[in-house]
């Protein structure tokens, strides 16, 4: 039988990343995950990230969606046609497949996120 997955009731161990060099705007911004859950075949992850202040440039792929809440801390997502959205505590976003823009982190910020990444 399939259980809950209670973020509370769990303590996933970290990992640590920072923006490709090639797609950094300002700063070298120290990202965090902890990863709540996992599908099986890896298709759909949820959790908890957080990053320190800074900037880099993304670039969704045709399958990738991505769900987040700001739990607390701000960030900036500006899209291609310089078009700008800003989210704190309580905010929620879809990046939808396919979007490229800048991702700006303007406080140190932590979000709930659930990402889909679907093949072909």
């Amino acid at each position: 039988m399939p259980k809950l997955t209670v973020f509370s009731q769990q303590t996933p161990t970290p990992a640590y990343d920072r923006p490709r060099p090639d797609r950094l705007v300002k700063g070298n911004p120290l990202r965090t995950t902890w990863e709540h859950f996992l599908t099986a075949n890896g298709d759909l992850s949820a959790g908890i990230w957080s990053c320190e202040p800074g900037a880099w440039n993304i670039a969704f792929g045709p399958g990738k969606d991505e769900f987040f809440c700001v739990i607390e801390g701000r960030l900036r997502i500006t899209d291609n046609d310089q078009q700008a959205s800003e989210f704190g505590p309580g905010d929620a976003c879809i990046i939808p497949a396919g979007f490229t823009g800048t991702f700006e982190v303007l406080e140190a910020v932590r979000k709930h996120y659930v990402l889909i990444e679907r093949q072909g």
